[in-house]
């Protein structure tokens, strides 16, 4: 299984340079928030392994291999998680060279959010028609990031009671209740997908 994860890393050695310098790019320009670039950098890798395994059907090779059904989803979530772990760590690096401020309620914004998204999106890649993965992926983080800050805004002015009491939260019991949450989201996700690619035709 540890294969597969790293036959995720070769295949994308030469776009991984790509996502770094569009994140520096985004470090670079200096406008947007640091918990927008977080979230940028961890999922762009996950989508794009996707995006690649759709176009070479690479899920008919790999269910030739001696991996079973589970083994290849269990993969696939586990190699999202290190995505993401690198990802943080490389912009993280990128924020500190070019003296950018960013704080742990930005990682940890952007990892409860990523999981969140990646848990929606990993079970649907398996029944969307081949081909429209990529496009309805970027479609969907461009609306989710523009739409979601409004609504949480909204949400805070007029449901004070929520605000109060999320504000009366301890910061750390604040971080790890959101990734907590990230990360049952996650499992359950993980679950459905290994019953929808079980049954999967390749």
């Amino acid at each position: 299984m540890l294969n597969l994860i790293r036959r995720d890393f070769i295949i994308q050695k030469w776009q991984l340079l790509v996502f770094v310098l569009v994140i520096l790019f985004f470090v670079l320009l200096g406008r947007q928030d640091p918990a927008f670039i977080f979230l940028l950098a961890s999922v762009i890798i996950p989508i794009n392994t996707i995006a690649y395994d759709e176009k070479a059907e690479t899920n008919i090779l790999l269910n030739s291999l001696p991996y079973t059904r589970s083994e290849i989803i269990a993969s696939r979530y586990l190699g999202t998680i290190v995505f993401i772990i690198l990802a943080t760590g490389v912009t993280s690096v990128l924020l500190y060279v070019f003296d950018r401020n960013f704080s742990i309620t930005d990682i940890a914004i952007s990892s409860s959010l990523a999981l969140l998204l990646l848990s929606f999106y990993l079970p649907m890649s398996y029944i969307i028609k081949p081909g429209y993965n990529f496009p309805i992926a970027f479609i969907s983080f461009l609306l989710l990031a523009g739409i979601v800050p409004p609504i949480v805004s909204y949400l805070g002015e007029n449901l004070t009671s929520v605000t109060d009491f999320l504000l009366n939260l301890s910061v750390p019991i604040l971080y790890i209740s959101a990734l907590l949450l990230g990360f049952a989201i996650y499992a359950t996700s993980w679950g459905i997908t290994t019953i929808i690619y079980r049954r999967k035709a390749f």
